[in-house]
C-alpha cells in the first residue's frame, strides 16, 4: 500500500514514503528506546517492532556464548512479526552475536549492527576513550574495529561494569 504522510521537508512539499517499512529492533532491555527514537526521527513512517530480553538483562555481564544465544532468541522472537531489517541495537549483542544472527537471517532480513563509532571519533584526532559494558571493550571484535580503525590515534578501552544497567 502506497500512501503520502503529512510529513513535509523545509520545502513544504509533501513527502511520499511509498509503501511502510518494518524495522525491528533488539536490545536486552530499554536500552533500544534511544535507537527506536533515532530511527523514528529518521524514518517517521516506519513501523517500529521492539524486542527485548528482560528475563536475561543485562547482557554486558554474560559469557559471549551466552549473549549469543540469547540475541539469537530475541532476534527470532522480533522476526516472527515480519521486519524488512533488524537493528541490533546494543554493542554488547553485535560485538558478539552479530555473525550469528546475520548468518541465521540474511539475505532475508538485513540485520543492522551497532558498535563503538571508533572511525569518527579518531578522525577527530587526539585521543580517543571508549566507554562500554566489560563484554564489549577487550572483544577481539573491538580489538579488529580499533586495529582497522584508529589510525594513530591512542584508543583507550573504559569497561564499566554496570553501564547496561544505567
Amino acid at each position: 500500500m502506497r500512501r503520502s504522510l503529512p510529513h513535509r521537508t523545509g520545502s513544504a512539499r509533501p513527502v511520499d514514503y511509498g509503501d511502510r517499512v518494518k524495522i525491528a529492533l533488539m536490545d536486552s532491555g530499554i536500552g533500544l528506546l534511544a535507537a527506536a527514537a533515532a530511527v523514528r526521527r529518521q524514518r517517521p513512517d516506519a513501523e517500529l517492532v521492539l524486542s527485548s530480553d528482560p528475563d536475561g538483562l543485562p547482557w554486558g555481564p554474560r559469557t559471549p556464548e551466552d549473549v549469543t544465544r540469547r540475541a539469537l532468541a530475541t532476534a527470532r522472537a522480533a522476526l516472527a512479526h515480519g521486519p524488512q531489517a533488524l537493528i541490533v541495537a546494543c554493542n554488547t549483542a553485535s560485538v558478539h552475536a552479530l555473525p550469528a544472527i546475520r548468518a541465521e537471517l540474511e539475505p532475508a532480513v538485513p540485520v543492522i549492527g551497532t558498535v563503538p563509532a571508533i572511525k569518527p571519533a579518531a578522525a577527530g584526532g587526539g585521543s580517543v576513550a571508549i566507554w562500554a559494558t566489560p563484554a564489549t571493550t577487550g572483544s577481539p571484535y573491538q580489538r579488529g574495529l580499533i586495529r582497522d580503525f584508529a589510525g594513530g590515534a591512542a584508543v583507550t578501552e573504559v569497561p564499566c561494569p554496570g553501564l547496561a544497567d544505567a
